[in-house]
């Protein structure tokens, strides 16, 4: 896979680190966005990303801090037309908005003109592979690749197979992710895969607590930190990813799964999400956080 071209959006923070780490483990990207100031942007974030890691790298070797960066930029390259930038890639990693339709319509439109052989993944977090890869014909070459934010300091990939996921792409997708330096984990196209179907139901539980008058949230994170070793609590861990995005998760769930307890959305949180209390991102979820 040393020489595999991937594609994804570049606006996305996660999408650009992603392409990140591929270009500095030797495999060509291609940042495909919608307008080029969105690209620009991202060589730019890049840029200064990369020039952070040659500061610790190469404190005392100048010459070859220089080198590893133009090696790594000469491995990205931009594109506003997905259809072009597909035409020559191995894998194909989606990292759009997290709605259903966009991504539906994005992969049917890749599929059309990308190479017989291409792969195609998706790094959702909390939609069905096997839904975002309805209207795509090689559905034995479709699977999930679920990524960690910082995408460079987070160790794990989740590999997503679906029933119809093939045994060869299956393989090469944990072959990619340990070629870019990850310890890969293979879960079933289940709801939140392995992580976020144990972590959100997690969190949620630890909110109705705080809604029933169990506990306040200061002293359900001293007693998981303390108790159960976590380094950060269910409530600190909300405000930490953002409290939209675990009520954008949990609701989704709860519209596809109303049966599944563990899915039930919470009131208090579509409160405090409703006054525009985020979490850190925005100064203040259950917590409040100084600028």
């Amino acid at each position: 896979m040393a020489a595999s071209s991937v594609a994804s959006k570049a606006s996305s923070s996660l999408g650009r680190t992603i392409k990140t780490v591929a270009a500095e483990t030797n495999h060509n990207v291609i940042l495909v966005d919608q307008k080029q100031e969105f690209l620009d942007k991202s060589l730019n974030i890049i840029q200064t990303s990369l020039s952070r890691v040659i500061k610790k790298k190469f404190e005392k070797d100048q010459q070859g801090g220089e080198k590893y960066l133009s090696d790594v930029k000469g491995r990205i390259q931009t594109s506003t037309n997905i259809n072009d930038a597909v035409k020559a890639t191995d894998i194909v990693i989606e990292a759009i908005v997290e709605n259903l339709e966009i991504k539906q319509k994005l992969f049917q439109q890749i599929d059309q003109v990308a190479p017989k052989h291409t792969i195609l993944t998706s790094n959702t977090s909390s939609l069905p592979i096997t839904e975002i890869a309805r209207d795509v014909k090689r559905q034995d070459k479709f699977g999930g690749l679920h990524f960690f934010n910082p995408v460079p300091v987070m160790k794990l990939l989740e590999v997503i197979r679906t029933s119809s996921t093939s045994e060869e792409t299956f393989q090469t997708l944990l072959a990619f992710g340990k070629a870019l330096g990850k310890k890969t984990v293979s879960c079933k196209d289940t709801p939140g895969f392995i992580v976020n179907r144990l972590l959100v139901p997690y969190m949620l539980e630890a909110v109705r607590m705080i809604e029933r008058g169990d506990a306040t949230a200061e002293d359900i994170d001293t007693a998981m930190k303390l108790g159960a070793g976590y380094p950060m609590g269910p409530i600190e861990l909300l405000d930490y990813v953002g409290l939209d995005t675990s009520k954008f998760i949990v609701d989704g769930w709860s519209k596809r799964y109303p049966d599944e307890a563990a899915f039930k959305t919470s009131e208090l949180l579509s409160k405090i999400v409703g006054e525009g209390k985020l979490g850190r991102k925005t100064g203040a979820g259950f917590y409040k956080y100084s600028k």
